[in-house]
């Protein structure tokens, strides 16, 4: 009797002791239709997603990439996109693709315990392009036991679509919310009892094309479901789509608490971009873009791990992060011993706030967009915790006071900056500076002007968009005048003939921001920072 109360009390302990980890991803869900989020707008019904905030915690703050495949990299390797490559949305030829050399969460898992925890990736793969047929093969390459689901960033149909399943393909024509919930069970089920395992779950809803699913799954039974109608009425089959999503994974989550381990598998809910354009609620705000509706989505950990649950917290977090959160949930404290210093990690881990020991992981959090066909939405941003700057590839900048004015509508540097701004400006772009490492981002506010004032001075009209500088006295030579962007981007070059005191610079085609004006004469530099404001 003893015996076996001992070898009942021994499998209990293993039990509580194992740590399953599962990451659903929404697929442009953005933090603006949950209602659990600070900042939400018109909502979704989420009930059995809301099933995770008793046990858990919701991150307010938390940025991803603007777009699917560069957030689904930064996740699996814990790296920023300038670092992979990947800064849009993978499709097509001439895709910049992952690196299949980079360290993932699996390939990290098999090193702290190989054949000792299960990993599979079960939906929407969106790393690498559909052909050649061969790039099927690649979950497993990367580290993962199985993948099952779909390569490309929009399925054709959610009806009929083609799905992959260790390298092989074949058509499926069950709905594709329920098909992935269907293989999330089942490969749940297979998992040997008391192996812990790490499920990637990522939906392709409620990405479009935008349709009517099985009426078991929502609410909306006015919706006729016909293409007149899905292309006229896009949010309420957004909605549809959302309440079907949330019913599935309800599905999972009563398929652990059958399986008596929902009470030892911790459970991340993530979206991975803003909202499409059609259902954004915010005017210029959208998936593909580093405004704050495109890279804000909803982030909930729930589970066991979890002290003091029910939490809503204000931390600056990325998407990136998952990657040393995930691993560390899993058990494996000492992974960076296996960064390649070539190969540097951007991700910090959540346990200091998930164990109730920390509120804050991070100073500031960064995200970028780099398309394979540059647009003028491209850039790079960062945010501390009242500030954020937006500095694009057309050397245009944007800077704002999230806490003051979320909506980002009021840029700072089409007035005068006050002593805290220019602060946290210098310091957003210093820091970009650093983690980039490609040249100053703030070059007109490090300028020290104290040098410049016994040769010139300057001043901006905005009524006519000219510059005026003023000499003090005129130049005996000939001299030169070039006027820079924030970030250091050659914008005009003027001539300064000898015995000149004065010259106007149009400026109408000059974006407006803060400026470097240059005086190159007699072979010294000066530099004096100034405001062009329209």
């Amino acid at each position: 009797m003893k015996l076996f109360l001992l070898c009942l009390l021994c499998s209990y302990t293993c039990i509580i002791a194992q740590r399953n980890v599962v990451l659903i991803i929404a697929d442009d869900l953005s933090s603006e239709y949950c209602g659990f989020i600070e900042n939400h707008r018109d909502t979704v019904k989420l009930p059995n997603i809301r099933r995770l905030l008793a046990k858990g915690i919701v991150f307010n703050k938390a940025w991803s990439n603007p777009l699917c495949s560069p957030t689904r990299a930064g996740i699996l390797t814990g790296r920023y996109s300038f670092r992979t490559g990947v800064g849009d949305a993978v499709g097509g030829q001439g895709s910049r693709v992952l690196d299949t050399a980079e360290m993932t969460i699996p390939r990290m898992l098999n090193i702290f315990k190989p054949n000792g925890i299960a990993k599979a990736n079960i939906g929407k793969w969106h790393l690498h392009t559909t052909m050649p047929q061969t790039n099927y093969i690649l979950p497993l390459t990367l580290g993962y036991d199985h993948y099952e689901g779909n390569f490309a960033g929009q399925l054709p149909s959610f009806y009929s679509w083609n799905k992959i399943k260790d390298g092989k393909s074949a058509v499926c024509n069950t709905y594709a919310t329920t098909e992935l919930t269907n293989n999330a069970i089942d490969w749940v089920k297979s998992v040997p009892q008391n192996k812990p395992f790490f499920l990637w779950l990522a939906y392709n809803a409620p990405h479009s094309p935008f349709h009517l699913p099985p009426s078991n799954l929502h609410s909306y039974t006015e919706l006729k479901g016909i293409p007149s109608d899905t292309a006229t009425s896009v949010v309420p089959y957004f909605k549809a789509m959302s309440e079907a999503l949330d019913k599935e994974i309800g599905r999972l989550f009563d398929t652990l608490e059958a399986q008596n381990i929902m009470d030892s598998t911790d459970i991340i809910f993530i979206g991975d971009n803003g909202s499409d354009m059609k259902v954004s609620q915010v005017k210029g705000g959208a998936k593909g873009s580093i405004s704050q509706e495109g890279i804000s989505v909803p982030f909930i950990i729930s589970g066991p791990s979890v002290k003091n649950p029910g939490r809503y917290s204000n931390a600056l977090v990325n998407t990136h992060d998952l990657f040393a959160t995930i691993i560390e949930l899993m058990g494996f404290s000492n992974w960076k011993q296996n960064i390649l210093q070539s190969k540097p990690v951007d991700s910090k881990s959540l346990l200091p706030i998930i164990y109730n020991q920390d509120s804050i992981i991070r100073d500031w959090v960064f995200s970028e967009v780099f398309k394979l066909t540059p647009v003028a939405g491209d850039g790079k941003t960062m945010r501390n915790k009242e500030y954020k700057l937006m500095d694009y590839d057309n050397g245009t900048q944007k800077f704002v006071n999230l806490l003051k004015d979320p909506e980002e509508d009021i840029d700072l540097l089409q007035a005068n900056l006050s002593g805290n701004d220019k602060t946290n400006y210098e310091y957003l772009c210093g820091e970009m500076s650093k983690l980039v490492g490609t040249g100053a981002f703030c070059t007109a506010l490090s300028v020290q002007n104290s040098d410049t004032d016994e040769y010139f001075t300057s001043y901006f009209d905005s009524q006519s968009s000219l510059l005026t500088i003023q000499f003090h006295k005129p130049l005996q030579k000939q001299a030169t005048v070039h006027i820079y962007s924030a970030n250091g981007k050659l914008e005009q070059s003027v001539e300064i003939l000898p015995h000149q005191y004065s010259i106007q610079v149009d400026m109408n085609n000059v974006a407006a921001g803060l400026k470097t004006i240059s005086l190159i004469h007699d072979d010294l530099q000066f530099k004096k920072a100034i405001l062009i404001h329209k």
